[in-house]
């Protein structure tokens, strides 16, 4: 069922509908290298096959990490001699320096259109010298009604698909099935291949596909969170951002996908990255909450950690938010990356140690706690950041509008010690 031209690519119409790019660029015969990546089973390899028929050209198709440079030099030979040829390299985010020297001069003349394969970010898993060389395309995940459109393509199709045979599919088999891979059209299809011909047909030789024979048919698809992939970090963001933005139940459905895939320590570490960004000040206590969760999650184990990681998820969610903490320390920092630190006054340097009075080191401080209220007015910031005000507290917590009172109470202080 691999496509032959762009018209039969199924999904992926940001890249292959009318007047998109690789649609243009297979019209107008102007091909240029390219890498597509993705995850499994999503049309890497139909695009790039798709390409090949609709342009004519020899398609080869090699792998990066089990294919030799001898095997390259083929490929380089056939393009020296009947002209363009378009390689497929699947994995390419795992092509070795050897191979990638070798392929670079190929590509700079155009003799070979490089159509590189992978699930890997290549902004971060590809080497520059490749990805100057290539324009990169990202594949997106195929929606449902893509997925049924390519399920009865292949029942109706004759010569590639089961047209051969009489099908019927009943409509929650076909939900199921088209549900049950994360969006993987070849998971699927295999799917589709054993269920019709594991299934005996009837006295009119009718093939019946039940919702129970796709449960038997179709194998439950781990979950895509692997550490390497896109989907790991995804997963990771969907996760906090749903913290932040007050959603449980999003928020619980990434803690699951994060822990049916076994990520335990990434999951409680996220969790408490989440309680200090972006609750903080707005309730410190929910933050110390959840340091408590993790620790018995950490103890328990899976599946059990589940329960503390959950009631620490809602517990975070349904809190008032507050990210002044971060927002405070990423601006003094700031000023400390740009060279505006300033100098330390003589008066706040250590004095410790014998001989400090001497370099005026400690002399001029004022103790606080030998002044009422435990406060004297007293200059810490640098010279050139004497009016620089890190912390904007926020009032989305009790807690923090009780910092907000204290803060604008010290201000009034300060106001009233200049005056006298």
């Amino acid at each position: 069922m691999r496509p032959t031209s762009i018209d039969d690519v199924v999904g992926q119409q940001h890249l292959v509908g009318k007047n998109k790019i690789i649609r243009r660029m297979v019209q107008a015969k102007r091909l240029s290298s390219m890498i597509l990546y993705g995850p499994p089973g999503i049309g890497k390899t139909s695009i790039a096959s798709a390409i090949a028929g609709s342009t004519k050209y020899a398609f080869r198709k090699l792998n990066a990490a089990t294919d030799t440079k001898k095997d390259l030099q083929i490929v380089a030979e056939e393009a020296k001699m009947s002209g363009t040829v378009i390689l497929l390299l699947d994995e390419i985010h795992r092509l070795d320096k050897t191979k990638q020297d070798f392929l670079l001069p190929l590509l700079e003349s155009g003799s070979i259109i490089l159509i590189g394969a992978t699930t890997e970010n290549p902004y971060i898993n590809i080497s520059p010298a490749i990805r100057s060389r290539v324009q990169i395309f990202e594949l997106k995940p195929l929606e449902p009604e893509d997925l049924k459109q390519a399920v009865k393509r292949a029942l109706n199709d004759k010569e590639n698909g089961l047209g051969a045979y009489k099908v019927q599919m009943d409509e929650n088999a076909l939900n199921l099935l088209v549900n049950s891979t994360n969006g993987d059209l070849r998971s699927i299809l295999n799917g589709l291949e054993l269920s019709v011909l594991s299934t005996e047909p009837d006295d009119e030789d009718m093939i019946h596909i039940t919702l129970q024979v796709i449960e038997e048919s179709v194998q439950k698809k781990a979950i895509s969170a692997d550490k390497n992939g896109d989907s790991h970090y995804d997963v990771i963001s969907a996760f906090q951002k749903s913290i932040r933005g007050s959603d449980p139940n999003a928020a619980l459905l990434y803690l699951a996908r994060l822990l049916e895939a076994g990520e335990l320590t990434t999951a409680i570490r996220r969790l408490l990255v989440c309680a200090y960004e972006d609750v903080g000040l707005a309730n410190p206590q929910a933050c110390q909450r959840a340091v408590q969760a993790a620790q018995v999650a950490q103890m328990v184990g899976l599946p059990e950690a589940r329960i503390p990681l959950a009631d620490a998820v809602i517990d975070l969610c349904l809190c008032p938010k507050s990210n002044t903490g971060i927002q405070a320390i990423d601006a003094a920092m700031e000023d400390v990356r740009n060279g505006h630190a300033g100098m330390i006054s003589d008066d706040l340097k250590d004095a410790h140690y014998k001989g400090a009075a001497k370099l005026g080191h400690g002399v001029g401080y004022k103790f606080p706690h030998d002044y009422p209220n435990d406060w004297v007015e007293q200059q810490y910031l640098p010279d050139n950041l004497v009016n620089r005000k890190y912390y904007q507290p926020k009032e989305t917590g009790k807690y923090e509008q009780a910092l907000k009172i204290r803060l604008q109470q010290l201000n009034n202080l300060k106001k009233n010690s200049k005056r006298s």
